[in-house]
């Protein structure tokens, strides 16, 4: 499971940061105050570095906890600046959505992760 969620979100951080940099441009062409674009670009960063991490953690507990961190950090920046473009709302969701399975992975593999 951890694989898996680390494979996707390392190709939905191509996609999330292809519609922020195209959100945030349109809203420099437009004048808007909104954030939106530049928290799509937090949130698909943090989405790489947990992903990564997560490939990376192996049998490291310490590093699965830190994917959970920067899961859960990316999906309360999407969806607190949701306001224009709610494919941030998706984003964030799915980041919250992967930090708990990711706590289910935990739970249920405690055996994976003792030192001996």
């Amino acid at each position: 499971m951890k694989k898996v969620i680390g494979i996707i979100s390392i190709v939905l951080f191509l996609i999330v940061e292809f519609q922020s940099c195209a959100a945030g441009l349109a809203n420099a062409i437009g004048g808007s105050k909104d954030a939106g674009g530049s928290a799509g670009l937090l949130v698909g960063f943090a989405m790489l570095i947990a992903g990564i991490i997560i490939l990376a953690s192996r049998k490291s507990k310490g590093m699965v906890i830190i994917s959970i961190v920067f899961y859960v950090l990316s999906g309360l920046i999407g969806l607190g600046n949701a306001a224009v473009y709610k494919d941030l709302a998706i984003w964030g969701g799915l980041n919250i959505v992967f930090a708990i399975l990711l706590i289910v992975h935990l739970k249920r593999n405690k055996e994976l992760y003792i030192k001996k």
